[in-house]
C-alpha cells in the first residue's frame, strides 16, 4: 500500500481596511470570521492586518505604502497566500500579484473555494461551478497577460486578444449549459413542493455556524451533518417532523448565510434556496454567545429581502444558551426580541417551548374546512384538490361537500377560487 504524505497547509496573511461606516472593532471582527474562513479553506493564517484609509486604493486596494509592507513580511515568512476580506476589481489583483509575487484571493474567492470543496451532490455542484464562471468571467484578462503582450514585427503577433475571446466564449456557452441544468433541478424541486402541499413547510434559517443543523436533528431525530464549522451544510434538507399526533410539518435546513456573502452564489443556489421562499414558516436560528450577534440577523433579514422571503411568518430562535453565561446578555435579548424562543439545540433545552409556538402557528395555518360548491363547477373541485388535502367528499342532489385541509396562503386561494363567478 502506498501512503501518500500530507500536503503542507499554506500560510497565508489577511488584510482588511477599515473604512466608511465600519469601525475598528467590527473590521476585526471581520478579519477573525476571515480567519475562519481561511481555517475552513484548509491554509494557516499567519498574519492579520488592519489600515485604516478614507477609501479603498483604486489601484493596491491598500495604499502603495503599506502594500511594500507586507511585501517584505511575505519574503520574511514564507508566505504562500494573500487573502483581502473585500472584493478586488481585476487592476488591483494584477497590481498585487506583481508586487507580492504570491497567490491573491478576495473574499468572494474564498468562500467560492469553501463551497467548491464542500459540494457533494450534483445539484451543488452544479451551482458553485455556474457561481465560479460567473466571478472569473470579468477577471479573466489577468490570467492571460502573458500572451495579450504585442511586441510587433514577424512572429510577434501574440494570440493574446484571441485567446481571451475564445475562453470568455467558452466560459458563457458552459454558463448556458449549467443554468439550463438548474431550470431543469429547478422543475424537479417544483414537482417535489407541488407533493407537499399536504404539509405546513418551515424552513431554518441562520448565519453560518449558528446550529440550524443541530437543531434540525434534536427536533426531528435526525442525523444530518452538523459540525463547528462553517458551510458544514449546501444542500437543503428536509425532514418530516411530527408536533403531536395528526399534526405533522416538513422541516428543511439550508445552507447558512454569511456578510459579503457573493451576489453570484446566492443567484446560483436559487434552487437550493427556493426552499426558503417557500415555506410557510422560517425559524431564524440566531447564535447568541456571538458578540456581533445583531449584525448576523441584520445580514439573513437583508438576504431573506433578496430572497423575497421578508413577509414569511418569522420565529427567532436564540441558540446556544447553554454556552452563555452572561445574563444580562440574555435579559438584552429578550427585551429586544420579546417573540423570540431561547433554546440550546445541543442540550435540549427549551426545546418544549419551540415545539408548543409550532403548534399554535400550526392550528392557525392548517386548520380543517368544510364547504360547499355546485356539481356542475367540477373545474373548481378539481383546482381544490390541487391546493389542498381533501379528506372528504360527499355529493348530494346538486352540490358536493367537500372537508380540505391546507395552508394559509392556499387558504386565501382558494377563498378566492369559491368567490369567483362560474
Amino acid at each position: 500500500m502506498i501512503t501518500l504524505a500530507p500536503q503542507p497547509k499554506e500560510r497565508a496573511i489577511l488584510i482588511a481596511l477599515a473604512f466608511g461606516e465600519y469601525t475598528k472593532e467590527q473590521v476585526e471582527e471581520h478579519l477573525d470570521e476571515l480567519e475562519l474562513l481561511t481555517d475552513t479553506a484548509g491554509a494557516i493564517t499567519v498574519f492579520k492586518i488592519m489600515q485604516e484609509r478614507y477609501r479603498p486604493d483604486p489601484a493596491f486596494y491598500i495604499g502603495k505604502g503599506k502594500a511594500e509592507e507586507i511585501a517584505q513580511l511575505i519574503e520574511l515568512n514564507d508566505i504562500q497566500l494573500v487573502i483581502f476580506d473585500d472584493d478586488l476589481n481585476p487592476t488591483q489583483v494584477r497590481n498585487l500579484e506583481k508586487l507580492f509575487e504570491r497567490k491573491i484571493l478576495d473574499r468572494s474567492g474564498l468562500i467560492l473555494d469553501i463551497f467548491a470543496s464542500h459540494a457533494k451532490t450534483r445539484e451543488a455542484k452544479t451551482q458553485v461551478e455556474l457561481a465560479q464562471l460567473q466571478y472569473m468571467l470579468p477577471r479573466l484578462t489577468r490570467a492571460w497577460t502573458h500572451l495579450s503582450k504585442q511586441y510587433g514585427g514577424i512572429g510577434t503577433k501574440g494570440p493574446g486578444e484571441t485567446q481571451i475571446e475564445t475562453d470568455r466564449r467558452a466560459i458563457r456557452t458552459r454558463i448556458s449549459k449549467l443554468k439550463e441544468n438548474l431550470r431543469k433541478i429547478e422543475s424537479q424541486h417544483t414537482t417535489k413542493s407541488a407533493s407537499r402541499k399536504d404539509f405546513l413547510t418551515a424552513t431554518l434559517v441562520g448565519y453560518t455556524n449558528a446550529g440550524k443543523s443541530t437543531l434540525l436533528n434534536r427536533l426531528t431525530s435526525s442525523d444530518v451533518l452538523a459540525e463547528n464549522k462553517l458551510f458544514a451544510t449546501l444542500d437543503s434538507t428536509t425532514r418530516s417532523f411530527e408536533l403531536s399526533k395528526g399534526k405533522t410539518i416538513l422541516l428543511s435546513d439550508t445552507v447558512g448565510f454569511i456578510r459579503k456573502l457573493p451576489h453570484n452564489l446566492v443567484a446560483s443556489f436559487k434552487t437550493t434556496l427556493n426552499v426558503v421562499r417557500d415555506a410557510d414558516i422560517i425559524i431564524h436560528v440566531i447564535d447568541v454567545t456571538h458578540d456581533f450577534y445583531e449584525d448576523h440577523i441584520r445580514v439573513v433579514e437583508e438576504t431573506l429581502n433578496e430572497l423575497d422571503a421578508q413577509k414569511k411568518t418569522q420565529i427567532k430562535v436564540f441558540n446556544k444558551v447553554d454556552a452563555l453565561n452572561d445574563r444580562n446578555r440574555l435579559d438584552l435579548v429578550m427585551s429586544n426580541h420579546p417573540e423570540s424562543i431561547m433554546v440550546s439545540a445541543e442540550r435540549g433545552i427549551n426545546i418544549g417551548n419551540l415545539k408548543k409556538f409550532l403548534t399554535e402557528i400550526y392550528e392557525k395555518h392548517f386548520s380543517e374546512v368544510e364547504i360547499e360548491i355546485p356539481n356542475n363547477e367540477s373545474k373548481k373541485i378539481a383546482k381544490l384538490y390541487e391546493l389542498a388535502d381533501v379528506t372528504s367528499i360527499k355529493y348530494l342532489d346538486d352540490k358536493a361537500q367537500i372537508k380540505y385541509r391546507a395552508s394559509f396562503s392556499n387558504q386565501q386561494k382558494i377563498k378566492r377560487l369559491i368567490s369567483e363567478a362560474s
